[in-house]
């Protein structure tokens, strides 16, 4: 067997990093960008105004209240403003540029709203509602580094210092596989022997979650020349094939008998659950390989896919937030191997250390325990039993 750590920095070697490309905007949501992104103008690109109400000079209010005619109307977009004499205001709108000669901005709600003459009830600072040039961003510098997730507010800044068009790590195309000649989709009727396939659906959701773009090919019997003509045909527009089932020791184990002389090894990792994997290359494609049962692959997805992907695609921070928890109730492993518990963890404010238990049996068929779950109980390679309020490791998951 090998161990956890090592099969990790396997799959994520396998994967590497997913190609550069240059996105539209709208198409970057939640991708990570490749290069530094400079500001292209300052933010604000002038001064403006913060309020609407009135440009001043802040010296000519001394002896407010104070009478000034208004000598013209300064809406946001105007692109030629004149100069405000002494002794006078503009109206102007929130987001309108500043005219020369002005220092100040008086709130319409400190005056009479006056249009010809305002009546300006308190005297103001000089920069009072003043936004000015390069406060926020100035030009030339970065506003957004490489390595940057994009988000609305990140994407919006882009666009702001004038970018219609990003750098970024660009989707993995990954095809999601299940194999067993026991599944049936929903809903079709089961008959006795069979079970309804769900390997394919939590994979896809999971994958898609991290930005990539996933296709899914459920149920493939346990043929390996089905197997080979339902997948082989989509490989060419694939960075990555992921499987689940047909990888362990038995009978009938599809995956591997298709792929065992093809570039893909196969192997047992020093955990549980989730022993069986396997990854390598088919017609140069990367592959990886993971068990049946559910819960193994939801775990292997977290400990190997996840940090691998996430990697690939851009990500500094790849790994679940690791916390310690007191147990509440005893638990036990075997022996030299991980093994990754479902469970549920509370932590209350005030408190140092938080509070973990396992949600459901050590079994990788217990699917309904992960939902009630937002975390997994890891125990090292050599523990065999945890008592009642020993701390342990835990993994937030959700």
């Amino acid at each position: 067997m090998i161990s956890v750590d090592e099969h990790r920095e396997n799959v994520t070697k396998l994967l590497g990093t997913a190609p550069v490309r240059e996105l539209p905007l709208v198409d970057c949501a939640g991708l990570i960008l490749a290069e530094d992104v400079l500001a292209g103008v300052s933010l604000p690109p002038f001064d403006n105004s913060a309020m609407d109400g009135y440009a001043v000079r802040a010296a000519d209010l001394a002896g407010a209240p104070v009478e000034l005619p208004v000598t013209g109307d300064i809406p946001a977009g105007l692109v030629d403003v004149p100069p405000l004499e002494p002794g006078t205001t503009q109206r102007i709108m929130t987001g309108a540029p500043m005219p020369p000669g002005a220092d100040a901005v008086v709130m319409v709600e400190k005056t009479d709203g006056g249009v010809a003459r305002v009546r300006i009830l308190e005297a103001v600072p000089v920069d009072n509602h003043v936004r000015h040039v390069g406060e926020d961003v100035r030009e030339g510098t970065v506003a957004l580094p490489a390595g940057t997730r994009l988000g609305p507010a990140q994407l919006g800044l882009a666009s702001a210092v004038g970018k219609d068009r990003l750098r970024v790590h660009a989707p993995l195309r990954v095809i999601v596989a299940s194999t067993g000649t026991e599944l049936v989709v929903p809903p079709e009727p089961l008959r006795y022997g069979q079970i309804y396939e769900s390997n394919a659906v939590m994979l896809a959701a999971a994958i898609r979650a991290l930005g990539c773009e996933v296709e899914i090919v459920r149920s493939v019997a346990d043929d390996v020349t089905a197997f080979r003509a339902a997948i082989e045909p989509k490989l060419r527009d694939a960075d990555l094939l992921v499987t689940s089932g047909g990888v362990s020791a038995g009978a009938y184990e599809v995956v591997k008998d298709a792929l065992a002389d093809s570039g893909v090894e196969f192997t047992k990792v020093a955990m549980q659950p989730g022993g069986p994997q396997g990854c390598g290359r088919w017609h140069g494609v990367p592959v990886v390989t993971l068990p049946g049962n559910p819960v193994s692959v939801l775990v292997s997805f977290e400990a190997f896919l996840r940090p691998a992907l996430l990697t690939a695609l851009g990500h500094t921070g790849v790994h679940r937030l690791r916390v310690r928890a007191k147990l509440t109730e005893a638990m036990t492993s075997p022996s030299g191997r991980r093994q990754f518990r479902r469970g549920f963890y509370t932590h209350k404010e005030g408190q140092v250390t938080g509070l973990v238990g396992p949600r459901g049996g050590a079994g990788s068929h217990l699917l309904a325990a992960f939902t009630q779950s937002n975390c997994l109980i890891v125990l090292p390679e050599d523990v065999t039993a945890v008592a009642e309020g020993d701390e342990v490791d835990v993994l937030l998951i959700c």
